[in-house]
């Protein structure tokens, strides 16, 4: 089917001028693609036979739609007790080290049957797609065994089977050292190593994460897995320099990764790493935000040395435990200095490729028709305000969500 969706204040974040600004635009599909951007008086002129279905937006804001590009939805239990105990002084490190953490959440992951995990997810999915958001990372590393990793990502796929909304998969299984591991660190990464094929054949796995540092894995042994990992042809990411600076950064970049997030403690060589490999940097204000932290990613580094800048909620039951990314669209400008423009093109045209994903992230001809109708006028809106919900309709491969 073709649609034609008219007089529309277009944010195309495409070509060079600002926010890529249509005042007054409009947007063919076909099936699930655009087929034409543009002025609405320049749209070309279409045969009667082939008349469109015609929206119009009585001139409100389109946008593509939101990529979240680095969450871990898919969990059991809750761990808002820490929330106060870091208010009392206790640090995320203190925290895990006693035995919470991540920990605390594989304790109740494990305890928790297959609907019971998916119900839960699906919930925090639909409130992030209320959101704007059309695409959506699901990291693994709440079952830290092959079963329950695969159980954690065949999960975060039944739920893009099941809603509008596109959904890739990062195995994180080297997220925290799992007890009946305890002492035994190499010996985990080594089976970690060992699920990877499986995990691939079985189609669950479209990238391989890791938690480098000092309470997560060493750069020896994130080394070994990402080693596995670019035998199988599966790409890397990862969760680099948050609390230490480990060097982890560096790694992934010579592994050409994908990503790498969270970098509060990232070197002057981290940051030249990322800019060789064209790695994106993924920041996460959220985690920030929650734990308490004093010390921002170098943004003004990363802008000078050209690394593409991408943001995202990094959902998860204790550091980050946030559903809006339009809530991070203004957390990044406030608190680590990102124009409001940077902002939004790091939940879309950047945060697609941390993800690999060249068919989305800006309106133009021959990418996928994933588009977000604001109740706004102008983009800045979007970004510079808070509490609200100015999300009015969404289109996913050229279908509008129910």
């Amino acid at each position: 089917m073709r649609c034609l969706w008219r007089n529309a204040c277009l944010a195309t974040l495409d070509g060079a001028t600002p926010w890529g600004l249509v005042g007054r635009g409009a947007i063919l599909t076909e099936g699930e693609r655009i087929v034409w951007v543009g002025a609405d008086t320049a749209l070309p002129a279409l045969p009667g036979a082939d008349a469109p279905l015609e929206h119009d937006l009585a001139g409100a804001l389109v946008t593509p739609g939101l990529i979240d590009c680095h969450t871990h939805l898919v969990y059991a239990g809750d761990r808002g007790a820490e929330f106060e105990r870091r208010l009392q002084g206790a640090s995320y490190e203190d925290l895990a080290r006693a035995g919470g953490g991540i920990r605390a959440t594989v304790a109740a992951t494990r305890a928790a049957d297959d609907e019971t995990l998916y119900r839960a997810a699906r919930e925090r999915a639909v409130a992030l797609m209320a959101d704007g958001v059309t695409t959506l990372e699901i990291k693994s590393g709440y079952g830290l065994s092959e079963a329950g990793e695969a159980r954690l990502l065949g999960t975060a796929r039944r739920l893009g089977r099941e809603l509008p909304l596109t959904v890739r998969t990062t195995c994180l299984a080297a997220h925290a050292l799992p007890v009946e591991y305890a002492g035994r660190a190499d010996a985990y990464i080594d089976d970690v190593c060992a699920w990877l094929a499986a995990l691939q054949r079985e189609q669950l796995v479209d990238a391989v994460d890791a938690f480098c540092d000092r309470i997560g894995f060493t750069p020896a042994q994130v080394q070994r897995l990402f080693s596995a990992a670019r035998a199988l042809g599966l790409p890397v990411k990862l969760h680099a320099e948050q609390l230490s600076d480990q060097g982890g950064a560096a790694l992934a970049a010579g592994f050409g990764a994908l990503s790498c997030d969270h970098l509060e403690y990232l070197s002057a060589a981290g940051v030249a790493a990322l800019a060789r490999a064209g790695t994106v940097a993924v920041l996460l204000p959220g985690a920030y935000y929650f734990l308490g932290a004093a010390r921002p990613p170098p943004v003004a580094a990363l802008r000078a040395a050209g690394v593409p800048l991408a943001v995202a909620t990094d959902h998860n039951p204790g550091s980050s435990p946030v559903l809006s990314l339009v809530l991070m669209l203004n957390m990044a400008c406030v608190l680590f200095g990102l124009t409001p423009e940077e902002a939004l093109r790091g939940t879309t045209v950047h945060a697609a490729r941390a993800l690999g994903l060249g068919d989305r992230g800006r309106l133009a001809p021959g990418l996928r028709a994933d588009f977000v109708v604001w109740d706004l006028d102008h983009p800045l809106a979007l970004v510079s305000r808070v509490g609200h919900r100015p999300c009015r309709r969404v289109v996913c491969g050229g279908r509008e969500r129910p």
